[in-house]
Protein backbone atom coordinates (compact mmCIF):
# COMPACT_ATOMS: atom_id res chain seq x y z
CA UNK A 1 0.00 0.00 0.00
CA UNK A 2 1.71 3.66 -0.73
CA UNK A 3 1.98 5.93 1.29
CA UNK A 4 0.05 8.97 1.61
CA UNK A 5 2.27 12.50 1.19
CA UNK A 6 1.80 16.05 0.51
CA UNK A 7 3.67 17.80 -2.21
CA UNK A 8 5.19 21.05 -1.85
CA UNK A 9 6.28 22.92 -5.17
CA UNK A 10 8.24 25.88 -5.22
CA UNK A 11 8.47 28.35 -7.90
CA UNK A 12 11.05 31.10 -7.74
CA UNK A 13 10.52 33.85 -9.93
CA UNK A 14 8.64 37.37 -10.04
CA UNK A 15 7.62 40.21 -11.95
CA UNK A 16 9.25 42.35 -9.31
CA UNK A 17 10.30 41.56 -5.16
CA UNK A 18 7.84 42.94 -2.80
CA UNK A 19 9.41 45.51 -0.35
CA UNK A 20 8.95 43.16 2.85
CA UNK A 21 9.48 39.73 1.19
CA UNK A 22 13.02 37.56 2.31
CA UNK A 23 11.60 34.43 0.49
CA UNK A 24 13.62 32.88 -2.19
CA UNK A 25 12.54 34.19 -5.10
CA UNK A 26 14.06 36.14 -8.32
CA UNK A 27 12.59 38.73 -10.44
CA UNK A 28 16.30 38.96 -12.83
CA UNK A 29 16.41 34.99 -13.70
CA UNK A 30 13.65 34.90 -16.08
CA UNK A 31 16.02 33.09 -18.55
CA UNK A 32 16.36 30.47 -16.28
CA UNK A 33 12.34 29.65 -16.67
CA UNK A 34 12.66 26.76 -19.00
CA UNK A 35 15.96 25.12 -17.40
CA UNK A 36 14.68 25.31 -14.07
CA UNK A 37 10.82 23.78 -15.24
CA UNK A 38 12.92 20.26 -17.03
CA UNK A 39 15.22 20.28 -13.67
CA UNK A 40 11.91 20.40 -11.49
CA UNK A 41 10.47 16.87 -13.70
CA UNK A 42 13.95 15.28 -13.10
CA UNK A 43 13.67 16.39 -9.25
CA UNK A 44 10.35 14.50 -9.11
CA UNK A 45 11.48 11.65 -11.10
CA UNK A 46 14.65 11.41 -9.16
CA UNK A 47 12.17 11.47 -5.39
CA UNK A 48 10.67 8.57 -6.46
CA UNK A 49 7.25 9.89 -6.57
CA UNK A 50 5.25 7.13 -7.98
CA UNK A 51 5.89 5.16 -4.63
CA UNK A 52 3.92 7.60 -2.89
CA UNK A 53 -0.21 8.32 -3.32
CA UNK A 54 -0.78 12.31 -3.21
CA UNK A 55 -2.91 13.97 -1.24
CA UNK A 56 -2.31 17.14 -1.36
CA UNK A 57 -0.13 19.62 -3.83
CA UNK A 58 0.57 23.18 -3.32
CA UNK A 59 2.33 25.27 -5.64
CA UNK A 60 3.91 28.10 -4.33
CA UNK A 61 6.53 30.60 -4.36
CA UNK A 62 7.99 33.53 -5.51
CA UNK A 63 4.91 33.75 -8.01
CA UNK A 64 3.79 30.75 -10.18
CA UNK A 65 1.13 32.76 -11.88
CA UNK A 66 4.45 34.84 -13.34
CA UNK A 67 4.84 31.40 -15.87
CA UNK A 68 3.51 30.05 -18.97
CA UNK A 69 0.54 28.19 -17.72
CA UNK A 70 1.87 25.37 -20.04
CA UNK A 71 5.38 24.93 -17.51
CA UNK A 72 2.59 24.25 -14.34
CA UNK A 73 0.56 21.69 -16.74
CA UNK A 74 4.11 19.62 -17.73
CA UNK A 75 4.89 19.46 -13.95
CA UNK A 76 1.51 18.42 -12.78
CA UNK A 77 1.34 15.58 -15.49
CA UNK A 78 4.47 14.36 -14.62
CA UNK A 79 2.56 13.79 -11.09
CA UNK A 80 -0.57 12.58 -12.45
CA UNK A 81 -0.77 9.14 -12.32
CA UNK A 82 0.32 9.24 -7.92
CA UNK A 83 -2.35 12.14 -7.51
CA UNK A 84 -5.60 10.75 -5.04
CA UNK A 85 -8.92 10.97 -6.38
CA UNK A 86 -10.14 13.64 -4.39
CA UNK A 87 -6.16 15.76 -3.59
CA UNK A 88 -6.47 19.44 -3.22
CA UNK A 89 -4.07 20.65 -5.83
CA UNK A 90 -3.64 24.57 -4.86
CA UNK A 91 -1.51 27.52 -6.89
CA UNK A 92 -0.67 30.71 -5.49
CA UNK A 93 -1.56 33.38 -8.02
CA UNK A 94 -0.96 37.15 -8.39
CA UNK A 95 -3.65 39.52 -9.80
CA UNK A 96 -0.85 41.35 -11.64
CA UNK A 97 0.70 38.05 -13.80
CA UNK A 98 -2.80 35.49 -14.03
CA UNK A 99 -4.76 35.60 -16.98
CA UNK A 100 -7.95 33.99 -18.19
CA UNK A 101 -6.20 31.51 -20.33
CA UNK A 102 -3.58 30.55 -17.34
CA UNK A 103 -6.85 30.21 -14.89
CA UNK A 104 -8.37 28.27 -17.73
CA UNK A 105 -5.42 25.96 -18.32
CA UNK A 106 -5.16 25.00 -14.40
CA UNK A 107 -8.84 24.11 -14.16
CA UNK A 108 -8.14 21.78 -16.87
CA UNK A 109 -5.01 20.05 -15.51
CA UNK A 110 -7.33 19.77 -12.37
CA UNK A 111 -6.30 22.58 -10.52
CA UNK A 112 -8.99 23.21 -7.26
CA UNK A 113 -7.91 26.01 -5.52
CA UNK A 114 -6.47 29.24 -5.77
CA UNK A 115 -4.47 30.93 -3.35
CA UNK A 116 -4.85 35.05 -4.49
CA UNK A 117 -2.01 36.94 -2.80
CA UNK A 118 -4.17 40.49 -2.49
CA UNK A 119 -2.74 42.06 0.40
CA UNK A 120 -4.37 44.90 0.74
CA UNK A 121 -7.46 46.43 -0.94
CA UNK A 122 -5.84 49.98 -1.14
CA UNK A 123 -3.97 50.78 -3.81
CA UNK A 124 -1.69 52.93 -2.29
CA UNK A 125 -0.59 50.44 0.25
CA UNK A 126 -0.27 47.91 -2.54
CA UNK A 127 2.38 50.03 -4.63
CA UNK A 128 4.06 51.21 -0.97
CA UNK A 129 4.86 47.27 -0.15
CA UNK A 130 5.94 46.70 -3.73
CA UNK A 131 2.68 44.87 -5.36
CA UNK A 132 2.47 44.99 -8.92
CA UNK A 133 -1.42 44.70 -9.24
CA UNK A 134 -4.47 47.71 -8.14
CA UNK A 135 -7.36 46.05 -6.57
CA UNK A 136 -9.31 46.48 -9.75
CA UNK A 137 -7.13 43.99 -10.87
CA UNK A 138 -7.63 41.60 -8.34
CA UNK A 139 -11.17 41.68 -8.55
CA UNK A 140 -11.16 41.24 -12.54
CA UNK A 141 -8.93 37.97 -11.59
CA UNK A 142 -11.40 37.05 -8.74
CA UNK A 143 -14.25 37.12 -11.21
CA UNK A 144 -13.05 35.52 -13.85
CA UNK A 145 -12.01 32.63 -11.48
CA UNK A 146 -15.37 32.07 -10.34
CA UNK A 147 -16.55 32.19 -13.89
CA UNK A 148 -14.57 29.51 -15.07
CA UNK A 149 -15.72 27.09 -12.09
CA UNK A 150 -13.28 27.48 -8.90
CA UNK A 151 -15.21 27.07 -5.98
CA UNK A 152 -12.26 27.05 -3.39
CA UNK A 153 -10.58 30.44 -3.38
CA UNK A 154 -8.25 31.77 -0.49
CA UNK A 155 -7.38 35.40 -0.76
CA UNK A 156 -4.37 36.61 1.60
CA UNK A 157 -4.15 39.40 3.95
CA UNK A 158 -1.46 41.57 5.39
CA UNK A 159 -1.58 43.33 8.53
CA UNK A 160 0.63 46.14 10.33
CA UNK A 161 1.46 47.43 6.76
CA UNK A 162 2.52 51.00 6.25
CA UNK A 163 0.24 53.77 6.41
CA UNK A 164 -2.50 51.38 7.44
CA UNK A 165 -4.92 52.57 9.30
CA UNK A 166 -7.62 50.69 11.61
CA UNK A 167 -9.88 52.40 9.02
CA UNK A 168 -7.87 51.27 6.33
CA UNK A 169 -7.74 47.44 7.05
CA UNK A 170 -11.51 47.27 8.25
CA UNK A 171 -12.34 48.95 4.80
CA UNK A 172 -10.46 46.02 3.09
CA UNK A 173 -11.83 43.16 4.88
CA UNK A 174 -15.64 44.43 4.16
CA UNK A 175 -14.16 44.30 0.50
CA UNK A 176 -13.17 41.00 0.82
CA UNK A 177 -16.19 39.65 2.98
CA UNK A 178 -18.53 41.30 0.21
CA UNK A 179 -16.66 38.33 -2.57
CA UNK A 180 -17.81 36.00 0.10
CA UNK A 181 -14.61 33.76 -0.92
CA UNK A 182 -13.81 30.27 0.98
CA UNK A 183 -11.11 30.98 2.91
CA UNK A 184 -8.80 33.95 4.08
CA UNK A 185 -5.13 34.25 4.98
CA UNK A 186 -4.73 36.87 7.97
CA UNK A 187 -0.88 37.55 8.42
CA UNK A 188 1.09 39.96 10.54
CA UNK A 189 3.61 41.35 8.63
CA UNK A 190 7.17 40.62 10.15
CA UNK A 191 10.12 43.12 8.92
CA UNK A 192 12.83 40.84 8.04
CA UNK A 193 16.26 41.99 8.37
CA UNK A 194 18.19 43.06 4.93
CA UNK A 195 14.59 43.54 3.11
CA UNK A 196 13.84 46.90 1.29
CA UNK A 197 11.19 47.56 3.68
CA UNK A 198 13.82 46.55 6.66
CA UNK A 199 16.11 49.51 4.98
CA UNK A 200 13.35 51.90 4.77
CA UNK A 201 11.77 51.56 8.17
CA UNK A 202 15.67 51.82 9.69
CA UNK A 203 16.09 54.85 7.23
CA UNK A 204 12.99 56.22 9.29
CA UNK A 205 11.62 56.69 5.33
CA UNK A 206 8.58 54.01 6.42
CA UNK A 207 6.98 53.66 9.46
CA UNK A 208 4.66 50.54 10.54
CA UNK A 209 1.66 50.84 13.00
CA UNK A 210 2.53 50.31 16.78
CA UNK A 211 2.42 46.33 18.23
CA UNK A 212 -1.07 48.15 20.04
CA UNK A 213 -2.35 48.70 16.84
CA UNK A 214 -1.12 45.72 14.89
CA UNK A 215 -3.18 43.86 17.89
CA UNK A 216 -6.18 45.63 17.67
CA UNK A 217 -6.29 45.02 13.50
CA UNK A 218 -6.12 41.41 14.56
CA UNK A 219 -8.98 41.50 16.81
CA UNK A 220 -10.60 43.51 14.77
CA UNK A 221 -10.69 41.10 11.81
CA UNK A 222 -11.43 38.11 14.04
CA UNK A 223 -14.54 39.64 14.95
CA UNK A 224 -15.49 40.82 11.64
CA UNK A 225 -14.91 37.63 9.86
CA UNK A 226 -16.53 35.11 12.65
CA UNK A 227 -19.72 37.51 12.86
CA UNK A 228 -19.65 36.45 9.08
CA UNK A 229 -19.65 32.86 9.55
CA UNK A 230 -16.06 32.12 9.06
CA UNK A 231 -14.35 29.59 11.25
CA UNK A 232 -10.90 30.67 12.85
CA UNK A 233 -9.15 27.37 12.62
CA UNK A 234 -5.61 28.73 12.64
CA UNK A 235 -3.78 31.76 13.99
CA UNK A 236 -3.80 33.37 10.63
CA UNK A 237 -6.56 31.31 8.67
CA UNK A 238 -9.95 31.83 8.79
CA UNK A 239 -12.87 29.61 6.67
CA UNK A 240 -15.91 28.51 5.83
CA UNK A 241 -17.38 25.50 6.94
CA UNK A 242 -15.42 22.23 4.73
CA UNK A 243 -12.67 24.76 3.66
CA UNK A 244 -9.90 24.19 5.79
CA UNK A 245 -6.48 23.85 3.83
CA UNK A 246 -6.08 20.55 3.74
CA UNK A 247 -2.21 21.27 3.00
CA UNK A 248 -1.54 23.13 6.01
CA UNK A 249 -3.75 21.28 8.39
CA UNK A 250 -1.73 18.12 7.42
CA UNK A 251 1.58 20.25 8.09
CA UNK A 252 0.26 20.99 11.61
CA UNK A 253 -0.88 17.87 12.01
CA UNK A 254 3.04 16.81 11.24
CA UNK A 255 2.58 14.71 8.42
CA UNK A 256 5.09 14.36 5.83
CA UNK A 257 5.49 16.25 2.94
CA UNK A 258 7.96 16.82 -0.01
CA UNK A 259 9.52 19.53 -1.29
CA UNK A 260 10.80 20.41 -4.67
CA UNK A 261 12.76 23.06 -5.90
CA UNK A 262 15.08 25.51 -5.29
CA UNK A 263 14.74 25.95 -1.33
CA UNK A 264 11.89 23.98 -0.95
CA UNK A 265 11.49 21.99 2.67
CA UNK A 266 10.51 18.28 3.39
CA UNK A 267 9.69 16.46 6.28
CA UNK A 268 10.21 12.11 5.64
CA UNK A 269 11.17 9.19 7.98
CA UNK A 270 11.29 11.76 10.86
CA UNK A 271 14.06 14.07 9.16
CA UNK A 272 13.32 17.71 8.23
CA UNK A 273 15.46 18.62 5.22
CA UNK A 274 15.82 21.14 2.10
CA UNK A 275 16.97 22.05 -1.11
CA UNK A 276 19.67 24.42 -1.79
CA UNK A 277 18.31 28.67 -2.29
CA UNK A 278 20.68 28.50 -4.72
CA UNK A 279 18.97 28.61 -8.19
CA UNK A 280 21.89 27.92 -10.32
CA UNK A 281 23.53 25.66 -8.30
CA UNK A 282 20.20 23.76 -7.95
CA UNK A 283 19.67 23.04 -12.47
CA UNK A 284 23.31 22.55 -12.58
CA UNK A 285 23.20 19.36 -9.88
CA UNK A 286 20.39 18.18 -10.90
CA UNK A 287 21.47 18.03 -14.41
CA UNK A 288 24.71 16.47 -13.36
CA UNK A 289 22.81 14.08 -11.73
CA UNK A 290 24.40 15.25 -8.35
CA UNK A 291 20.68 15.50 -6.77
CA UNK A 292 22.24 14.43 -3.33
CA UNK A 293 24.49 17.64 -3.68
CA UNK A 294 21.44 20.11 -3.18
CA UNK A 295 20.15 18.58 -0.01
CA UNK A 296 20.49 19.90 3.47
CA UNK A 297 19.88 17.63 6.56
CA UNK A 298 18.12 20.28 8.91
CA UNK A 299 17.05 18.06 11.52
CA UNK A 300 16.81 14.19 12.66
CA UNK A 301 14.24 13.69 15.15
CA UNK A 302 14.14 11.84 18.38
CA UNK A 303 11.25 10.66 20.15
CA UNK A 304 11.00 13.48 22.09
CA UNK A 305 12.09 15.77 19.09
CA UNK A 306 8.72 14.82 17.56
CA UNK A 307 6.55 14.90 20.39
CA UNK A 308 7.48 18.31 21.16
CA UNK A 309 7.08 19.60 17.93
CA UNK A 310 3.90 17.72 17.90
CA UNK A 311 2.88 20.33 20.94
CA UNK A 312 3.87 23.26 18.79
CA UNK A 313 2.21 22.49 15.40
CA UNK A 314 -1.10 21.75 17.21
CA UNK A 315 -0.70 24.64 19.46
CA UNK A 316 -0.92 27.09 16.31
CA UNK A 317 -4.62 25.48 15.68
CA UNK A 318 -7.48 27.66 17.82
CA UNK A 319 -9.23 23.85 18.84
CA UNK A 320 -5.31 23.64 20.06
CA UNK A 321 -4.07 19.54 20.79
CA UNK A 322 -6.45 16.63 21.16
CA UNK A 323 -5.05 15.15 24.29
CA UNK A 324 -6.90 11.98 23.04
CA UNK A 325 -5.22 12.27 19.42
CA UNK A 326 -1.84 12.96 21.37
CA UNK A 327 -2.71 9.46 23.21
CA UNK A 328 -3.44 7.62 20.42
CA UNK A 329 0.09 8.72 18.23
CA UNK A 330 2.00 8.46 20.99
CA UNK A 331 0.94 6.30 23.79
CA UNK A 332 1.32 9.30 26.50
CA UNK A 333 -0.84 11.49 28.20
CA UNK A 334 0.82 15.13 27.06
CA UNK A 335 -0.61 16.74 30.64
CA UNK A 336 1.83 14.50 32.44
CA UNK A 337 4.65 14.61 30.04
CA UNK A 338 4.50 18.37 29.80
CA UNK A 339 3.20 19.11 33.16
CA UNK A 340 5.49 21.88 33.86
CA UNK A 341 5.25 23.41 30.70
CA UNK A 342 1.64 23.33 30.77
CA UNK A 343 1.39 24.52 34.55
CA UNK A 344 3.41 27.91 33.49
CA UNK A 345 1.38 28.57 30.42
CA UNK A 346 -1.96 27.81 32.18
CA UNK A 347 -0.69 30.04 35.18
CA UNK A 348 -0.09 32.88 32.70
CA UNK A 349 -3.62 32.58 31.09
CA UNK A 350 -1.28 31.67 27.63
CA UNK A 351 -3.27 28.26 27.47
CA UNK A 352 -6.34 26.79 29.15
CA UNK A 353 -7.68 22.83 29.03
CA UNK A 354 -11.43 23.09 27.33
CA UNK A 355 -12.33 19.17 27.58
CA UNK A 356 -10.28 17.09 25.08
CA UNK A 357 -7.92 20.75 23.85
CA UNK A 358 -5.06 22.37 25.01
CA UNK A 359 -5.48 25.32 23.34
CA UNK A 360 -4.46 29.23 23.39
CA UNK A 361 -6.29 31.55 25.50
CA UNK A 362 -7.20 34.95 23.76
CA UNK A 363 -3.99 36.20 25.52
CA UNK A 364 -2.40 33.41 24.03
CA UNK A 365 -3.22 34.01 21.11
CA UNK A 366 -1.41 37.24 21.27
CA UNK A 367 1.65 36.09 23.05
CA UNK A 368 1.85 32.71 20.80
CA UNK A 369 5.27 33.26 20.40
CA UNK A 370 6.16 32.69 24.25
CA UNK A 371 3.93 29.31 24.04
CA UNK A 372 5.37 28.08 21.43
CA UNK A 373 9.07 28.78 22.76
CA UNK A 374 8.65 26.10 25.75
CA UNK A 375 8.05 23.17 23.24
CA UNK A 376 11.24 24.77 21.42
Amino acid sequence: MKKDIGLYIHIPFCKQKCSYCDFVSFSDRGNLVEKYKTAVIKEIKNKNISEYNIKTIYIGGGTPSILDSEYILDIINELKPNISENAEITIEINPGTADKKKLKNYKEIGINRLSIGLQSADNNILKEIGRIHTFEEFLNIYNLARELGFNNINVDLMLGLPNQTIGVLEKSIKEIIKLSPEHISVYSLILEENTKMWNMVNDGKLKLPSEDIEREMYWKIKKLLEKEGYIHYEISNFAKKGYKSKHNSDCWEQKEYIGIGVAAHSYLDKTRFSNTPNLEKYINNINNGDFDKNITINETQTDEDIKKEYMLLGLRKIDGVSIKKYKSKFGENPIFEYKQELNKLIQEHLLEIDGDNIKLTNKGLDLANLVWQEFV
